[in-house]
């Protein structure tokens, strides 16, 4: 029997008759149920493993009917609440679709691995991320367990992968194709028709909704703009495709259930359906907001696995979920065993450990902008520590800034109409941490650090913060260019090197959150040169004037032995007005290095002073002419178009 959830689908205005329509499916959903039990057990008596389908879809945030969006038409996972589990604080780890892919993959925190930072890896990158042989891959696990494992479409696991750990994986994978019926099987579709380009880009919206019927599409009028964008034509219009988009969203994950019913798999597979992070909208994808990082997430489970539910079909679910758990809990519901590795925990199986109090967020590099951030969120607060303040909430990236959400932004900016509440994103610098209240402040618009009924608050998640840095070996606050060399110099993974020398990581903490500039000056001379390097970055954030010996330490810095910590002394002599030739020639090196992300640091430093590109302009022209990393190439285009008041484009 066929659940039919197509006549689901109906006009927004005739809502009674929709309702009544899902009352009536409802109750077949249930029967449908029934009569599958009769058939779902193995010949021995013995239940079957339950299939897995996870359905991910990228860039929204929980604007579904289900969540209480009054504008979402989602008749498809509005059921599937309806019927299964829905998550009310499922985070993403990472607010960028490569790093919270990795963090599922693994089990693991990408901080923890190195594979933080945006494209780690990548075909065009030379000195990409590596993970240990030994570190097992969930697919991996599930196969040697006997699921058929298959991935629809996108990877982009951000890591260099040298192994096979699907049985299929392709835009034609299907669990259809697996060798025999009664394989039980492991299947991901990754549906794209949700991604930012899509909002941005009309004619790639236009071909993704082309076959929404017109009564379906979202008015302008009754978009409600969050009070940190412009209010303007151009912000509805491309608010109503974002909307439009979930629509087109819905329509093809009705396909993907009816299919399980077609082949009379419905009740015998376990469904998920969640989105890879936030809406791709500035605030939202790449911050660590909730608007980037809280996801919405269903679950549907069959009636013959019941002893699975954590509560009564139809609820909502209050549980801390993280995107490291995805993982062990798909390893958990095929009775296998959870690889010692993976650092997340089941939240549905048989054999569940308390539920987590915390969860933990992880910024680093967004294309080809560094803005290390980390996150602690509870139910209720969320703390967040930003060890680059001296840099903007939004910094110049060449994607967003190149499409028409962004260009309304800046618009208003520079008329000066931006609400209170966007003034922050364009703010030049922002704080060195915040805390906000949830429950009172959802849209974390009002910082609560200064507020000083909150310091006990604060320090608590201070210091529940700096636990799990150590805890986790937080390789994140490690210069990208240092850490590629310490892989290669070494020919181990980071995770694992990191875990041989764990003497400096304390240092390493301390230097990179300090204002105090005698610890700074102390990291200037420290024998690890991932400290000196954040000894320069601290001082580049102070305000007040340097001692003289800070200064001097700074240009004796210069002529460090690893290139980095000299771009970085550099940085920090120029914000405090001291330059000289040496300065010059270290920055005229960096964009010589063979590592490329050294010259991406030093193209960073240009582009933020100008008396020091207009001296390397002629490098920095020829760099954009021969560079094979893009992002370096894109930093240097800016830093140029500013200096010169040019418009010039590049991939």
């Amino acid at each position: 029997m066929k659940i039919g959830l197509a006549s689901l689908k109906s006009p927004k205005d005739n809502q009674i008759l929709y309702m009544i329509r899902l009352s009536t499916l409802l109750f077949f959903f249930l029967l449908s149920s029934t009569l599958f039990l009769g058939c779902s057990n193995t010949s021995n008596g013995e239940k079957k493993r339950p299939n897995i389908l996870w359905i991910t879809v990228e860039d929204i945030s929980p604007n579904l009917g289900c969540y209480g969006d009054p504008l979402a038409h989602t008749p498809t996972l509005d059921a599937m609440a309806s019927k299964g589990f829905k998550y009310n604080h499922a985070i993403a780890n990472a607010p960028v679709c490569a790093p919270a892919r990795n963090a599922i993959i693994t089990g693991m925190y990408p901080s923890s691995l190195g594979t933080l930072h945006m494209r780690s890896f990548s075909n065009a990158i030379k000195s990409s991320g590596r993970i240990p042989a030994d570190i097992k891959l969930y697919p991996e696990v599930l196969r040697s367990a006997g699921y058929y494992c298959t991935n629809n479409g996108k990877e982009d696991y951000n890591f260099n992968l040298k192994r096979e750990i699907w049985d299929e994986s392709s835009k034609t994978a299907h669990w259809k194709n697996r060798p025999k019926k009664n394989t039980p099987f492991f299947s991901i579709f990754n549906l794209t028709m949700t991604h930012e380009s899509c909002i941005n880009n009309k004619e790639k919206h236009d071909r993704v909704t082309q076959d929404l019927p017109d009564h379906l599409r979202t008015d302008p009028e009754k978009i409600v703009v969050p009070p940190y964008y412009p209010d303007t034509h151009e912000v509805r219009r491309l608010l109503t495709r974002h909307y439009d988009n979930i629509a087109t969203m819905d329509t093809e994950v009705e396909k993907l259930l009816q299919e399980l019913e077609e082949e009379s798999e419905s009740e015998n597979t376990i469904v998920f359906f969640y989105s890879d992070h936030g809406t791709g909208l500035p605030r939202h994808k790449r911050w660590l907001f909730d608007t980037g990082v809280k996801v919405p997430f269903i679950v549907y489970i069959p009636d013959q696995y019941k002893e699975l539910y954590p509560a009564e079909p139809g609820s909502e679910i209050d549980q801390l979920i993280s995107f490291i758990d995805l993982a062990p809990t798909a390893i958990e519901l095929a009775s296998a065993q959870i690889p010692k590795n993976m650092q997340g925990q089941a939240f549905l199986g048989k054999n569940l450990r308390p539920e987590r109090d915390y969860v933990f967020l992880a910024r680093g590099r967004m294309d080809e902008r560094y803005d290390i951030q980390r996150g602690v969120r509870s139910k209720r607060y969320k703390y967040l520590r930003y060890y680059e303040p001296k840099k903007p909430l939004i910094q110049y990236m060449n994607t967003p800034e190149g499409g028409p959400f962004m260009t309304e932004l800046r618009k208003a900016e520079k008329e000066g109409t931006l609400k209170p509440a966007g003034q922050h994103l364009v703010a030049p610098t922002k704080p060195n941490e915040s805390l906000f209240d949830l429950s009172k402040d959802p849209m974390e618009l009002s910082d609560l650090a200064n507020d000083p009924s909150m310091k006990e608050e604060l320090a608590r998640f201070r210091t529940i913060h700096d636990q799990w840095m150590r805890k986790v070996m937080d390789v994140g606050l490690i210069p990208e260019a240092i850490m590629r060399n310490w892989e290669e110099k070494n020919n181990q993974s980071i995770y694992k090197w990191i875990r041989t020398q764990e003497d400096f990581y304390d240092d390493l903490l301390l230097t990179s959150s300090t204002t105090n500039e005698n610890i700074l000056f102390n990291g200037l001379n420290h024998p690890n040169e991932a400290i000196r390097y954040w000894a320069g970055q601290g001082i580049y954030n102070l305000d007040k004037n340097l001692k003289k010996a800070t200064i001097n330490r700074l240009h004796q810095n210069l002529n460090d032995s690893i290139i980095n910590v000299g771009i970085s002394a550099a940085r920090a002599l120029l914000k405090h007005k001291s330059n000289s030739k040496e300065l010059i020639k270290v920055l005229s090196n960096g964009l010589k290095a063979e590592n490329e992300w050294t010259r991406l640091q030093t193209a960073l430093v240009l582009d933020d002073f100008q008396y020091a590109l207009r001296v390397l302009e002629k490098q920095s022209q020829n760099l954009i002419n021969s560079d094979n990393n893009k992002y370096v190439v894109r930093v240097l285009n800016h830093a140029l178009n500013e200096l010169n008041g040019t418009l010039n484009k590049v991939r």
